[in-house]
Formats: structure tokens, sequence, C-alpha cells
């Protein structure tokens, strides 16, 4: 699993935790995400913008 951050203003979403409020359940992979998928914080970003900060390849998941 894969943590990514909006660069503008820090929201980060996390593969294990997914955005619930915006229909992604926990688990759901950023690959499957729209790739129109907006900053749920901000709404100034989109997912190309996002920055990979973290990953737990490997683990198990």
């Amino acid at each position: 699993m894969s943590i990514y951050v909006c660069p503008d203003c820090g929201y980060q979403y996390d593969e294990q935790s997914g955005c619930p409020r915006e229909g992604y359940p926990a688990g759901t992979k950023w690959a499957d995400l729209p790739e129109d998928f907006p900053c749920p914080d901000c709404f100034v970003r989109e997912k190309p913008d996002f920055v990979p900060i973290a990953s737990t390849e490997g683990s198990g998941d």
C-alpha cells in the first residue's frame, strides 16, 4: 500500500484507508482512482499532481 500527498494543501491519500467520503473504500489502490480525481480537501490539484511519499509494498498487502 502507498501514500500520495497533494503538493498544494498536504492532503494524504492512503491506499490502506481509501477516501470513503468520496466513495473510495479502504484498500482502493491509487491506480484504480480516475485520472481526474481531485484533492478532496483543496480541489486545486488532481491525481497527476500528487506525489508518492510512502510505500509499504512487500508487506503482505
